[in-house]
């Protein structure tokens, strides 16, 4: 049996643990795209050494993983320009939401907030239906 399921896990439990910290040591919400989105348009400069730590660990943690156990399988596609462009529209879309994945489906969930899971159903329905467009429409993932 395939044992991949495990880093899933152990990932999951890794984000939910470290959204858990930070509500309680910040009583604020660790939604990726507003720590960012804070340093970006100037926002958050109060905290801005805990936002470029957070960020740092979110560039800097994948290639240590890739240092650590080989190459690092996404399974998705090896076109560079179209991770990009798809991490820029992830982040242009999430700024319209007001908030990302980490902040509406784990936090937002978590809380029981009722936006967060509206918000969370909409990110996997459009999620899967870029896939099936991607893959099967226009071949390019």
């Amino acid at each position: 049996m395939e044992q991949d399921w495990i880093w899933g896990f152990v990932g999951g439990l890794m984000i939910g643990g470290a959204g858990a910290l930070f509500l309680l040591m910040n009583g604020r919400i660790m939604g990726a795209s507003g720590i960012i989105g804070g340093l970006v348009d100037g926002s958050g400069r109060s905290n801005w050494g805990e936002r470029l730590a957070f960020l740092a660990g979110l560039v800097l943690f994948p290639p240590v993983l890739a240092l650590l156990y080989g190459t690092v399988d996404t399974r998705l596609t090896d076109n560079v320009w179209l991770l990009i462009a798809a991490g820029l529209l992830v982040g242009f879309g999430t700024r319209i939401a007001n908030g990302c994945t980490s902040g509406h489906g784990v936090c937002g969930i978590s809380r029981l907030s009722w936006r967060g899971l509206a918000a969370t159903i909409v990110y996997i329905v459009a999620g899967g239906v870029a896939v099936v467009a991607f893959r099967h429409l226009f071949g390019v993932i």
